[in-house]
């Protein structure tokens, strides 16, 4: 059971490393509100159809329902959700998707230490020293100029999209014992349709039509499978567990928009990937304890 949990998390992580070198690319021609609502539609619409297909088939077993006791953290996982993929977006338009994909991984210190304050999850010596890198790291990364020490605008909306998934992860461990279709239909509809309407209001235009459907098809890969095999992961590892096996998304990340980009960082970026590197493998001895 831990070894499959272990193995859903590390397929979530490597769905959803396809999202900033593919959405980089379509951010040329969409603005990122509605490149961040119309990647949740995908998702919802993705998983309602494997809905319809398990219904129909009679597969995937008994699911408990979401209940009322569970809305205060559906409403807060959807609202989270709205606004982690708008930074995202808007950091990726200001800063390489090399760097953002690195960045994600501070959503492990946000998720961890939330586990840690809110719920009471453990954190061993290993995974404090983790923490402690990756913020190392995540603060080189979001060094614009290391001469006068100013901090890239790109890279702290980046940031600021890991505290809300931080914060969203543990909000979705609670519901994590409920249908993670439902939860991911939940997930994709509500904050896609909040994020478009949010683009709405604020002048964006809709992209074309193409565009959308490139979107979409983004958004059921790197965000509804990814995010239905995160909840599953969660059921039996907890939010910090989980996301410490996810934590391998940001790498392929990298090595993904080195392959599409063709960009070459200056020293800091290495740097900040050595102690990324050295963070991550803490937090995965810790795990393995």
């Amino acid at each position: 059971m831990f070894h499959r949990s272990a193995l859903f998390a590390i397929l979530a992580a490597a769905l959803y490393a396809l999202n900033a070198p593919v959405s980089k690319l379509l951010l040329q021609n969409v603005p990122p509100t509605m490149m961040a609502g119309f990647l949740y539609l995908g998702a919802g619409l993705g998983m309602a159809a494997m809905g319809l297909v398990r219904s129909k088939t009679g597969h995937g077993g008994r699911e408990m329902r979401l209940t009322k006791k569970d809305l205060p953290y559906t409403v807060g996982m959807v609202a989270l959700d709205i606004a982690a993929p708008i930074f995202l977006m808007i950091g990726l338009t200001r800063t390489t998707a090399a760097n953002a994909s690195l960045l994600n991984n501070f959503e492990i210190v946000a998720t961890s230490l939330i586990a840690l304050l809110v719920f009471g999850e453990r954190i061993g010596r290993r995974l404090w020293t983790a923490i402690g890198l990756i913020t190392l790291s995540s603060i080189l990364l979001s060094v614009e100029d290391a001469g006068s020490f100013q901090f890239s605008v790109g890279s702290l909306f980046v940031l600021a999209a890991c505290v809300c998934w931080g914060l969203e992860n543990n909000c979705t461990r609670c519901l994590s014992k409920g249908d993670p279709l439902e939860i991911v239909v939940i997930k994709g509809f509500g904050s896609g349709i909040g994020s478009v309407l949010i683009g709405l209001v604020t002048g964006e235009p809709l992209p074309a039509q193409g565009d959308i459907l490139k979107i979409l098809l983004l958004g059921v890969v790197a965000y509804g499978l990814s995010i239905y095999f995160y909840v599953y992961a969660q059921r039996d590892l907890g939010a910090a567990r989980t996301s410490a096996y996810y934590a391998v998304a940001p790498f392929i990340g990298v090595l993904l928009s080195f392959a599409v980009f063709r960009e070459i960082p200056g020293p800091l970026f290495f740097i900040a990937l050595a102690l990324m590197i050295a963070g991550t493998w803490l937090v995965n001895r810790e795990q393995a304890e």
